[in-house]
């Protein structure tokens, strides 16, 4: 039989030559893996999805196919944990380049290191598939309402005694008030066993619940306070400061005074300005020092502290100095300005 001088090892799995023992001289084995010279060194070929661990939800099936070379037929063989397979779960097919390992519906049980071996005489490669079972985690032991206030509440839990055969995510915490009985996600992915839930309504009591989360979800049930957390109304004592009545009384005081503009004969014109006074001041507007008050040929009008006069029309006998005046019990204050009217090209 020839020697492996130079086994290949593919990724995954190991290739080993077994040593002679002197009862092979005595006693020649009658396999006819060692009548036939070996062609080609056993290989597995481990598909790259295996290399890492291998997990599965309970009751999902298990179907590994995984290839490997050899000639003459290598003999494959399969192990659980380094012990023979149990049959009554697990099936295996062996064929002529790959083995498969079949489980109909997995159970945590089934969780473990598979190692699948491919002997051809004293060569012999192995490849490990570990394979983890999971399912949801059990709920939370408790949960306890440690202290209200305000518009917040403290929540304490101890974590479930089953998390579903691997690591948890976090916690759910979810609230409820007692007039509408819905339950409303508060806080995802908690990774502490407490939690301060705040915002809540001023008047409504409320019950927690918290659920454990792992890959597969959240577990199915969750426990929920014993004791409500009522949101109580605090009570306001308004306290009034005394402060002396502002006098808001002022003279007339013109913050915007009438700007010099030239008309044009025959097109209305429009002056502006703007005046502050408490009481409300007494508008009068003048030309020449004349009151115009009453003349149809002006328009005169004031809102909200502006004073505006509409010239309707005029003619070069409308040009000279207008004067607006605001009047009231405190005192008087008046603005000019001059208008100049020319005639249309």
């Amino acid at each position: 039989m020839e020697a492996a001088t130079a086994p290949e090892v593919a990724l995954g799995c190991k290739l080993k030559v077994k040593e002679a023992r002197p009862a092979d001289a005595v006693r020649p084995q009658a396999s006819p893996q060692l009548l036939l010279p070996i062609e080609e060194h056993p290989k597995i070929w481990l598909p790259r999805a295996l290399r890492q661990t291998y997990i599965r939800k309970v009751g999902d099936t298990v179907n590994l196919l995984i290839p490997f070379q050899g000639k003459p037929k290598p003999q494959a063989t399969w192990t659980h944990n380094g012990c023979a397979l149990d049959v009554s779960r697990v099936s295996v097919r062996n064929g002529e380049q790959d083995s498969i390992l079949f489980i109909r519906e997995a159970k945590r049980a089934d969780s473990g290191r598979y190692q699948l071996h491919v002997q051809l005489g004293r060569l012999e490669a192995t490849a490990t598939i570990d394979i983890l079972v999971i399912e949801r985690p059990g709920p939370p032991q408790s949960i306890k309402l440690v202290d209200v206030w305000g518009f917040n509440a403290t929540l304490e839990w101890t974590p479930p005694q089953d998390t579903g055969n691997t690591t948890l995510l976090g916690y759910t915490v979810q609230k409820a008030d007692t007039r509408s009985g819905l339950w409303f996600t508060v806080l995802e992915r908690c990774h502490r066993t407490s939690c301060i839930v705040s915002d809540l309504i001023v008047g409504n009591s409320y019950a927690f619940r918290v659920f454990a989360e792992n890959q597969c979800g959240l577990s199915e049930t969750a426990p929920v306070t014993t004791e409500l957390a009522h949101i109580r109304k605090a009570a306001t004592v308004y306290k009034t400061k005394g402060f002396a009545q502002r006098d808001f009384s002022e003279a007339p005081k013109f913050t915007q005074p009438l700007a010099d503009c030239t008309a044009v004969a025959g097109y209305d014109t429009q002056l502006f300005c703007s005046v502050r006074a408490s009481p409300r001041p007494k508008i009068i507007w003048l030309k020449n020092k004349m009151n115009i008050q009453g003349n149809p040929k002006y328009r005169a009008l004031t809102y909200l502290g502006i004073c505006s006069l509409e010239i309707r029309k005029p003619g070069p006998s409308d040009g000279g100095i207008y004067t607006c005046k605001a009047v009231n019990s405190l005192g008087e204050a008046s603005v000019d300005c001059r208008v100049d009217v020319k005639a249309p090209h």
